[in-house]
């Protein structure tokens, strides 16, 4: 197991602050967490490999866990815990019971931005992003709660989705080369996970199956087109554009076009 990730994980100091981007040893040691990772057997291998080299680098940060993502945003029943979500030992006891427990009724605004960002972000910094007001703060207090302040979610090509936890503001211990190493090990953690997990036909079989004119309309619903519009842009008929709409409504399970439209993106089905 190595024992550190690059010099750019580890913790700025008083005396040399943003000095911690050398990345000139970035291949050796990902390299090594490499192997590490390919000698793992199980997922807790994998995130205790993991939790041992981003613990090494950066005293303040420690693995929560991996998720395979669900092809709906908020498809809760089809992440189960030991198949397609992993959490670590150190994660608070509690903390995922409760917090399953809420999700499947609540907006995830960390979850939303992992899946439609490539950029990392730590949870503070997403809060001050999104401005969430209201019940959509529920993530955040819940973790509080258990004494998690502050975390990091790495998404891995929209599927995965690797988080790490703190006590502390993560905001200005990790530098920009902090995060894109810690999002390269991520990576190679989620690689390795999708290796020792198992398909998981729920995950495949819940996609909703719209045809490529259905698509068209629903996007262009999302860019606020009438029925009119997107009938001259398809070069379609009004009435043909309201079939495929009440088509599509029906496949999503949505009562209007507005959140057909919605649960499209979320499914990420159109751009």
């Amino acid at each position: 197991m190595p024992s550190s990730l690059p010099n750019g994980l580890r913790k700025r100091t008083k005396d040399s602050p943003g000095r911690n981007e050398n990345s000139s040893d970035l291949p050796m040691n990902l390299l090594e967490l490499s192997h590490s990772l390919a000698t793992s057997n199980t997922p807790q291998d994998v995130l205790e490999t993991l939790h041992h080299a981003a613990s090494t680098s950066c005293s303040v940060l420690s693995v929560l866990g991996a998720a395979r993502l669900p092809l709906k945003s908020n498809d809760w029943g089809a992440m189960r815990l030991g198949q397609s979500v992993f959490l670590h030992p150190d994660v608070p006891d509690g903390w995922w019971d409760e917090y399953t427990a809420l999700a499947p009724t609540r907006f995830t605004p960390a979850m939303f931005l992992a899946r439609s960002s490539l950029s990392t972000y730590t949870w503070i910094e997403t809060r001050r992003l999104l401005q969430p007001i209201g019940v959509d703060r529920w993530g955040y207090e819940l973790a509080l709660k258990y004494g998690m302040r502050d975390g990091f979610i790495c998404p891995v090509g929209g599927r995965w989705m690797i988080a790490y936890w703190s006590r502390k503001d993560l905001c200005n211990l990790l530098t920009p080369t902090s995060r894109i190493l810690l999002q390269s090990a991520s990576s190679l953690a989620a690689q390795r996970l999708e290796y020792l997990t198992p398909p998981d036909p729920r995950r495949v079989g819940s996609r909703s199956r719209l045809t490529a004119r259905e698509l068209a309309v629903l996007r262009l619903v999302s860019d606020g087109r009438q029925s009119s519009e997107i009938a001259k842009a398809l070069g379609l008929g009004e009435e043909t554009v309201r079939s495929h709409l009440k088509k599509a409504q029906v496949k999503l399970g949505a009562r209007n076009r507005a959140q057909a439209a919605c649960e499209a993106l979320r499914q990420n089905l159109i751009p």
